[in-house]
């Protein structure tokens, strides 16, 4: 594989990974918040769509940012784009 096609692959692969964390961001930021009246029940003493909006989204995001970070340590190593770590 030329080096030209081994980037064209990884971005390919990059933009992939960053579509379905974006799907992901959306439907936690806005499809969720649409919904929040139809979730009204209390949680831990809150209404539902109050504790998603506060406490549930936040937690989200942390974990799109860590999985985000994962995924592109391991596509960094399998396509040889890896920072070496003795610096």
């Amino acid at each position: 594989m030329s080096s030209r096609e081994r980037h064209d692959a990884y971005w390919r692969r990059n933009l992939r990974i960053i579509g379905l964390l974006l799907a992901v961001w959306f439907v936690v930021t806005f499809v969720a918040v649409y919904f929040a009246r139809d979730l009204a029940f209390d949680f831990f003493g809150w209404p539902f769509g109050f504790w998603v909006a506060g406490q549930g989204a936040l937690i989200v995001y942390i974990a799109i940012v860590g999985f985000y970070a994962r995924c592109m340590n391991r596509l960094d190593r399998e396509f040889g784009f890896a920072e070496s770590e003795e610096e």
